[in-house]
């Protein structure tokens, strides 16, 4: 009895507590600059390459899709930013044509914006974050940059967190000073853990990818450091940075220390600790069931348009 007791005891101290998962309101924000003109190492179904705007809206319009098809209660509104944020289509919806006819209605500016200042943007994102939690809803923001060497500028104070920032960072060349400060502004801005992603390749699969990544919904997902995804390298060097300390005039890394238990047993197979490892592993798990979501979703879109196509 005592044993039957005890182990008792033990499954529910590891038990999680059921919680529930609000509707999301997602507002899109694009970087119209020049720089979203650029082509991409990735050709188009004319055979010419594509431009990154091209892709980004591709990119979108199946995330779209995919949302709806594991929610059909999400809804989305879009936004540009050029010099600061206007609005694409204020009101919030669920229809899919909807968000396509705001899609195409994107275009670029056709010379550099300079300065980016999210001011606004996340001015617009709070009030309609307030919005949407009257309605018992939650608000995301995701942001597509497409400056290189330009840092993005806003005046927000740190403890005013309303909503979820997700950042899509897409370049030619790495900038650490710029993906620095977008790291800073997702841990200052978010409410819940948000996500950036940081793309040099020139691939539309980098694209695509990092949109699987963003399904997750952000009161499920895990740290993005639990993520089994590869890394830029431009995020272990500013990582790498971000680990030292001054110490009499000379850089000194930061060591982590493990104990003699940990040392002993690879980090891959660190045994966490109760509710806190549960937690982990959901979110692990949540993000594998999206990604793979969202393949699925992608290649039955395929598969139509080649039968169409064949037809």
């Amino acid at each position: 009895m005592k044993e039957d007791g005890s182990a008792a005891s033990r499954a529910c101290r590891y038990a999680l507590k059921p919680t529930r998962v609000s509707n999301e309101d997602i507002l899109i924000c694009v970087d119209v600059d020049a720089a979203s003109t650029m082509e991409m190492k990735t050709t188009g179904s004319n055979g010419k390459p594509l431009m990154r705007l091209d892709c980004i809206k591709q990119a979108i319009l199946l995330f779209v899709n995919c949302k709806l098809s594991i929610n059909p209660d999400h809804r989305f509104a879009f936004a540009t930013l050029s010099e600061s944020a206007t609005w694409l289509k204020k009101d919030f919806t669920s229809d899919v044509e909807s968000a396509a006819s705001a899609l195409r209605g994107l275009s670029a500016v056709t010379s550099s914006c300079g300065q980016a200042d999210l001011t606004l943007l996340f001015q617009l994102a709070a009030h309609e974050a307030r919005k949407s939690r009257a309605q018992d809803r939650i608000l995301r923001l995701v942001v597509v940059y497409c400056r290189p060497s330009v840092k993005p500028t806003h005046d927000w104070p740190v403890n005013q967190k309303l909503f979820t920032l997700d950042v899509m960072h897409l370049h030619d060349k790495p900038c650490e000073e710029v993906y620095g400060s977008l790291v800073d502004t997702v841990r200052r801005v978010s409410e819940y853990k948000g996500y950036i992603f940081d793309s040099g390749q020139g691939l539309a699969r980098s694209v695509f990818e990092s949109m699987s990544v963003l399904l997750s919904h952000p009161q499920q997902r895990c740290a993005q450091d639990d993520l089994d995804t590869p890394k830029p390298l431009i995020a272990h060097r500013y990582m790498k940075d971000s680990r030292t300390s001054e110490k009499n005039g000379k850089p000194t890394r930061v060591r982590e220390r493990r104990s003699v238990r940990e040392r002993r047993r690879p980090r891959s197979v660190q045994v966490l600790p109760g509710p806190r490892g549960l937690a982990k592993v959901r979110g692990c798990v949540m993000f594998y069931v999206y990604r793979y979501w969202f393949l699925g979703v992608l290649l039955l879109l395929l598969g139509r348009e080649l039968r169409n196509k064949w037809a």
